[in-house]
């Protein structure tokens, strides 16, 4: 099954931007340090599709943006509903 690029794109953004909450304010530190840096890249892939003209397509965007958010996972922080010491 193909999906749309437009789509996918969109799928991408959410994942950068819905991330777990932050289990206490100790964790929000991290937790917002790592939606910072997810977000930053999907206004860096939205910039690019919305460009003028668009150095690349939608499908390469959105492989750059999933490669940046694999080197940001929500991880290094507990999170909201999660046992102690889990979601680390």
């Amino acid at each position: 099954m193909s999906i749309d690029p437009m789509r996918g794109l969109l799928t991408a953004v959410l994942e950068a931007i819905d991330i777990p909450h932050p289990a206490t304010i100790g964790d929000g530190e991290v937790h917002d340090r790592v939606l910072n840096d997810r977000a930053m890249h999907a206004a860096i892939a939205l910039r690019s599709v919305l460009a003028d003209k668009p150095l690349m397509d939608v499908e390469w965007i959105t492989a750059y943006l999933r490669e940046r958010l694999a080197e940001h996972p929500p991880t290094g922080y507990r999170h909201w509903g999660t046992a102690r010491g889990e979601g680390q």
